[in-house]
Order: structure tokens, then C-alpha cells, then sequence
């Protein structure tokens, strides 16, 4: 029965098309992203940099570049779109999954103070000098993403289906404290420099992208989201009430907690290698079930890909768009964002 809920109706083939379709749309908004900048490279010496460095050199579709753009591409370009791309595919597949848990339109991972709670300890980590490696900063995160989301769940009543307004307003509450914690332990630091740096990236922010960070995320993301997708019955389930999933052999309790688990530590990974980035958890996975409906065995993949694509285009912009500035990718998620979420609490009855 489970397995019938999680199919969901429209025919076997067309979910495989739709997210191949989605895949190939991934693929080349990477290698477009990888050659939008100052510096001006074609799309064929990007494909022939990656070639040359997968070892197969003599598939290679042109000419060696010089040794400054196959650094600038290698070593800088193409580890921030991988990035982004991994980031957003993580933020999304996080907002679905908690949309389910918590039976809320409205959650995600910056809404309810989870990404907050990430910064603040991956900041601790960082500033109490505990390590900077990509492996300890996730781990810090990990622990404030899970205490974050801890107090939310506490506060507004465990198990129970709260208003809308009520967890984002509990959310918001949880959000501010931990940025509070976070402000204090940067002020009690004393290093300018470093305190600039932080906030910048607080922000939401890939300019400091390289592959260590990279490999650590996706360390972490994809595993998970292959891990979220095992359950997509049980988050089908979710949305007939507890009561309705237990009937239908759900462990509610062991299938909420693991899942909220999974939702902190991709949130977690995601938040230690960019910082805080708001709204892709809460806009994508919507725009997703709009166009295919609730079943979580389409919706998280679609949502993984689409949530890749939207990021890596937006921060394409956010760096060649100012030029030469650059905006942190955070704020213009933020500013895409909000109109979105004040139409969508209206929408759910909030204040």
C-alpha cells in the first residue's frame, strides 16, 4: 500500500523523462556558468579543461588553454558552480523534507532557524579555534542545526500540526536568538578582519569555493538526499496525518526523527560551505509540486535538480552581474524570496 501511495499517478516512463530532462538542463547550465565572467572563455575550452583533467585529454573538443585560464576555470570557476549546484540541490531536498515532517507549507531550513543555528556553530568552531577543516566546520553546524531545530519542535509542540504562522513566528524567534549568539561570539573575537570576513559569508556567499569544501558538502548532501528518497513512502504517508501514516505502516516516530536528522545534516553541510542562504528550501520544492504534484518519489530529485539549477544561475548573477562587485549570493536569494513567502503565508491564513 505504502508503495502505491509514493507512485502517485502519471505513467512508469514519464517521471524517468521528466528528471533526465531536468539532469540535462543541470549539465548545461554548469559548463554555461563555468565560462560567464570577465575573463572571457568558450564553452569548448571549458569542456576541453575538464577532459584534460578527467585524464581523457584526447576526447578533448579544443586546444590547450594557457596555463592562467585552466587555473581559473580549474581551480576556481568550476568548484563554485559544482558548488552552488550542490548547495541548492541540498537546501531543497531539506525544505521538502521538512515540509513533510513539520505538515507545513511554509517550512525550510532558513525559516525555521535551522540554517542560523548551522552559522552559529560553524562560527564557534571557527573563531574558538577548534579546527577550520571542512570536516569540523560540518560537524559544528551539524550540532547547531540539530539544536536549532530541537527548540523549534519544542516550541511549538512536538508532534502536534501547528498553525503556519506559528512555526515561522517560533522559527524567526529561534532564528534571531542564534543570530544574536553568533554576533556575540564574533564582537568577543576582536579580530576586524576576520569578524568582516565572517559576516560577509554570513550572508550567503561561494566566493570562497575550491574543491575541499566541495567534496566535503557533497560528502554529506548527496548520500543524504539518496537517503531521504528510501523514505519517500513514509513522507507520501506524512500528509495524511499521523494517525493515517502509522495505519499504514509507518514508524512515525523513528521515520519523523531520522528524517529530521537527515534534513539538520544536509542543512548543516550545506550552511558550512556557503553560510546562510534563505528561501531555495522554501520556493523550489513549491514550484516543484506545482508542476508535478505531492509524490516525494519525484518531488525530491526534481527538486534536488531544479533547487541545483536555480542556484547555480543565481549566483552566476550575483558575481558577473555588478561587475566589479559582487553581491552575496544570500541577499539575492532573499530579495527573490520574500515577495514569495509574504504571498504564500497570506495564501495559508497567516497574519
Amino acid at each position: 500500500m505504502l508503495r502505491r501511495v509514493a507512485r502517485g499517478p502519471g505513467r512508469p516512463l514519464r517521471p524517468l523523462l521528466v528528471v533526465v530532462a531536468c539532469a540535462g538542463m543541470l549539465g548545461v547550465s554548469i559548463v554555461t556558468a563555468a565560462f560567464v565572467g570577465t575573463a572571457q572563455i568558450g564553452p569548448a575550452d571549458v569542456l576541453g579543461i575538464i577532459v584534460r583533467h578527467a585524464g581523457l585529454g584526447a576526447l578533448a573538443p579544443a586546444p590547450p588553454v594557457p596555463p592562467l585560464i585552466d587555473s581559473l576555470i580549474w581551480e576556481s570557476r568550476l568548484p563554485r558552480v559544482l558548488l552552488a549546484a550542490t548547495v541548492g540541490a541540498g537546501l531543497s531536498v531539506s525544505g521538502a523534507v521538512l515540509q513533510s515532517v513539520t505538515r507545513n507549507p511554509l517550512a525550510e531550513p532558513y525559516l525555521l532557524g535551522v540554517s542560523s543555528g548551522a552559522s552559529t556553530g560553524a562560527v564557534a568552531v571557527m573563531v574558538l579555534g577548534v579546527g577550520a577543516g571542512a570536516v569540523t566546520l560540518s560537524t559544528g553546524a551539524f550540532a547547531g542545526a540539530l539544536t536549532a531545530f530541537g527548540i523549534v519542535l519544542l516550541l511549538i509542540g512536538g508532534g502536534r500540526v501547528a498553525d503556519p504562522a506559528r512555526v515561522v513566528l517560533t522559527g524567526v524567534l529561534v532564528s534571531q536568538f542564534f543570530s544574536a549568539i553568533t554576533s556575540l561570539v564574533l564582537m568577543l573575537d576582536g579580530d576586524a578582519d576576520a569578524t568582516r570576513g565572517f559576516t560577509y559569508w554570513l550572508l550567503g556567499s561561494l566566493s570562497g569555493a575550491r574543491w575541499e569544501p566541495l567534496l566535503a558538502a557533497a560528502a554529506v548532501i548527496v548520500p543524504g538526499t539518496l537517503v531521504c528518497l528510501l523514505y519517500a513512502a513514509a513522507l507520501d504517508a506524512f500528509t495524511f496525518g499521523w494517525d493515517a501514516a502509522a495505519s499504514l505502516g509507518v514508524d512515525v516516530a523513528r521515520a519523523r526523527a531520522a528524517l529530521m536528522i537527515l534534513a539538520a545534516l544536509i542543512t548543516a553541510a550545506a550552511v558550512a560551505a556557503s553560510g546562510a542562504i534563505g528561501f531555495v528550501g522554501l520556493l523550489v520544492p513549491h514550484v516543484v509540486r506545482l508542476l508535478t504534484g505531492p509524490g516525494h518519489r519525484l518531488l525530491l530529485p526534481l527538486s534536488a535538480l531544479a533547487g541545483a539549477t536555480f542556484l547555480v544561475w543565481v549566483d552566476t548573477f550575483a558575481r558577473s552581474a555588478f561587475t566589479p562587485h559582487e553581491v552575496p549570493v544570500g541577499v539575492i536569494t532573499a530579495l527573490l524570496g520574500a515577495p514569495a513567502f509574504a504571498l504564500m503565508l497570506r495564501k495559508t491564513g497567516g497574519p
